[in-house]
Parts: C-alpha cells; structure tokens; sequence
C-alpha cells in the first residue's frame, strides 16, 4: 500500500498489560538469505564508485566512533556496492496518481478482505494475546499487515544495507541514509538478523509491517521470546506485535472508533472539512448520522473528511484515524487501513458514492493548478504538484470568493475554471 514504503513510517514504548513470557534459550541465527546482486554501477562509471568507496571508508570510521564493533560495520559493509534502482526509485515523481476511490479499491480488494478474515481466525489465540498485550484491535493489525505486505507475500527482496548506503551516499537523503544505516547495523550487532537476511523496499523498510530501522530499534517488541525481535519469520508474530506495540505507544485509545461514514446534509458547509475537531454534538446539531442510518455516539471529537471533496463519501475521524497516520501520514492511507480493518471485522463496503466520473490532475496540471490559485491571491504554498493542507485551504478560498461550495477539491473542473478566469 505505501509504495516502496517511504519513510513516512516512523514506526512505541511498550504499553503491555503484562509481562512477556520469559525468552526461551536463544535459537541460532537464521541461515543467511543468498547475497543480493550486487549490480555494477552503469550510470555514475568507475569515478562515482570510486567516490562510494571513500564514502564508505568514511562512514564505517563514523559508525565505530558511535559505538558500533568494527567488526560488525566490517562484515556489513563489505562489498557493498551503490545500487542504481535505489537511484532511480528515488528520484521517481510519478506524473500521474491514482485518485483515491481506485487506491482503495485496490487496497481494499476482496481478496485482500477474504485473506484478513481467514487469518484472523486461523491466528484468533495469537491476536487475542497481542490484543491483551497492547491494546490495539487485532483488526487494525492485520489490516496494516495485509496493507504494508499482502501478509507477508511482499515485503522486499532488496538488501536493506545496500540501499540505504546508497541512500547516504548519493546525498539527497543523506541524514536519513546514514541515520538508518546505523541503526540497521545496531540491529545486526544485537544478533536480530544478518546483513544478507535483512532485506526489505528500496528505502529501507523492513518486515512484514515494514518498519524502517530507527523505528524497530524503538518499537521493535520479541513477542515469542525465542531472544530475537524478527520482522520477517514466517508467522509474523514479533511483527503483529510490533505494529501493536507502535500503535499503543502513540496513543491508541482501546475501545474508540477510527473513523465513521456519515451522511452530510444538504446546506452543511463543505468548508467545515479539513478543520478542527469538535465534539460530536456539534455534528449531531448539524444533522450528520451515520451512513448506515444509525445516530452518531459520542466517542470523543471528531473532524469532518472529505476526501473527494463535497460529492462523495464523508467521514467524521477520530484520535485512532491520527494515530493510523503516524504509521504513514497520508489520508488515503489511514482511510484504506481503517477500511480494511471494518471489512476483516465483518462490515461492508462505504455506502457513499466516489466521483468516479472525475479525472485526476496529473502533478504537472496541480503545479499549474497551484501556480494559478497563488496568482489569483490565494496561496497554496510552494507549487510542487503536492496537495496538501495549504493548497486546499487556498482552493477553499478561491471558492468561497466564487460562492462555490468550499470543499477544498482539486479537480479537473477546477483547473478549467481557474484557466478560464486568467487565460495565459
């Protein structure tokens, strides 16, 4: 679900209502995955590996003054090559996205549903105990395993090592290369995992629930107690509980909603959408009920959401729809896994209806979008192709300025209006 699994995820201290059981003696290490191709570079030539290896001499000389054995930075470094597809994914700016209805149906398939349920019951005692542990809802786990990995059928076959040097190396993201870095080594000298078994996405994301190196470090949790914390066994348990464990430790709140569809009223201001939350008897005085025609309870504040803008589904969100977002801080993201969740749990699919009719703007045409909106005196922020809150809040404005209903929606029919309204 969160393609190449970029960093958003910053995978919480633990938050169990009971010890672990006590470790078991430590098992051997796992046999060593083959060594990953260490592909020649055919882009940089013979000077930029050369440029590496300097890089690299310096960093180990960084990574043992931080503490970490010679010999470990050693082991791990050796013959490591730049990786030319870690260079290309990262510099990759899709000029075209998926609107948000295909990204969760794709999310959120049947197939996908059908496999959460199956595991849910073929794994019920386990999830039952990293329910008790953590106090996250086993479906909320599962539905970001089955999002992050498709349950584990694709976690990554790159080595986790190589691609995060090359990270470091090439500079754009050099901080968080090298932070990485050595916390992925750390992980190797505590004896998790060796080098040739951590293998994960090009950015570095590890496991069945892709945890970044920094963030197992952190969240990490051996909830067998074999003495290893392993993201990528084939039972998944230390990352079901992992995932648990990140969730509680940023504020998971047992017992309330992530988020409901609701119905919107006609005359309810679509510019409400987007902004602070507040209590549920505001949105009851409003005339908002659930989708489903059930009242809304009160289960603490909530924000209106309107993903795709005022003629489609709405959604009240709570605190668990922002913790989701910790894990990748994206609104598709967080209404996929929530969504897929309620499915594994046994509810239907949203009610509302997506503008399916509507053409996404490529991020070229959101640039143009953006750069227009900001000569009409509205400003987005910088013009990236990126919506994000600056850029709605500016749509909003255009709109209200227009009498139009102000849902913040960056539509192709936006984009025609604000042309024909200052023609180039």
């Amino acid at each position: 679900m969160r393609s190449a699994a970029v960093a958003a995820t910053a995978l919480c201290a633990a938050c169990a209502s009971s010890a672990p059981p006590a470790p078991a003696p430590r098992p051997a290490a796992p046999a060593a995955a083959p060594a990953p191709e260490q592909r020649p570079m055919t882009e940089q030539g013979l000077g930029a590996a050369q440029d590496f290896g300097r890089w690299r001499e310096e960093f180990a000389a960084r990574a043992t003054a931080q503490g970490v054995a010679p010999s470990v930075v050693s082991s791990a470094l050796r013959g490591v090559a730049p990786d030319p597809r870690v260079l290309e994914l990262d510099g990759r700016q899709p000029e075209f996205t998926r609107p948000i209805w295909d990204y969760i149906d794709s999310a959120v398939s049947e197939r996908r549903v059908a496999d959460g349920r199956r595991l849910a019951a073929e794994k019920a005692a386990e999830l039952a105990e990293i329910e008790r542990r953590h106090r996250v809802p086993r479906e909320i786990v599962l539905a970001i395993w089955g999002g992050e990995s498709g349950y584990g059928a694709n976690y990554g076959d790159m080595s986790v090592i190589r691609s995060l040097a090359t990270l470091a190396w090439e500079g754009r993201r050099r901080d968080f290369g090298e932070e990485q870095l050595l916390a992925a080594l750390r992980i190797v000298e505590a004896g998790d995992v060796t080098p040739a078994g951590m293998v994960g996405s090009w950015a570095g994301a590890m496991g069945h629930t892709q945890f970044i190196p920094t963030s197992y470090l952190a969240y990490a949790v051996d909830h067998d107690g074999d003495g290893r914390r392993d993201l990528w066994s084939a039972d998944a348990l230390d990352a079901l509980a992992s995932t648990a464990n990140y969730l509680s430790s940023f504020g998971w709140r047992w017992g309330e909603p992530w988020f409901v569809e609701v119905r919107l009223p006609a005359g309810v201001d679509p510019g409400l959408a987007d902004g602070a939350k507040r209590p549920e008897p505001f949105w009851r005085g409003l005339g908002l009920a659930r989708a489903d025609g059930a009242p809304l309870h009160s289960a603490g504040d909530a924000e209106l959401l309107l993903p795709a803008g005022a003629r489609g589904p709405a959604f009240l969100t709570y605190h668990n729809f922002d913790v989701i977002k910790r894990y990748n801080n994206a609104t598709s993201y967080a209404l996929a896994i929530g969504h897929l969740a309620d499915r594994i749990a046994g509810g239907g699919p949203f009610l509302g209806d997506w503008p399916r009719g509507d053409r996404p703007l490529s991020r070229s045409e959101k640039e143009e979008m953006q750069q227009r909106l900001a000569a009409a005196g509205f400003d987005p922020g910088a013009a990236d192709g990126v919506v994000g809150p600056d850029t709605r809040t500016a749509i909003r404005g255009w709109q209200r300025a227009r009498g139009l209903p102000a849902d913040g929606y960056d539509s192709a029919a936006l984009l025609e209006a604000l042309r024909r309204e200052a023609p180039r």
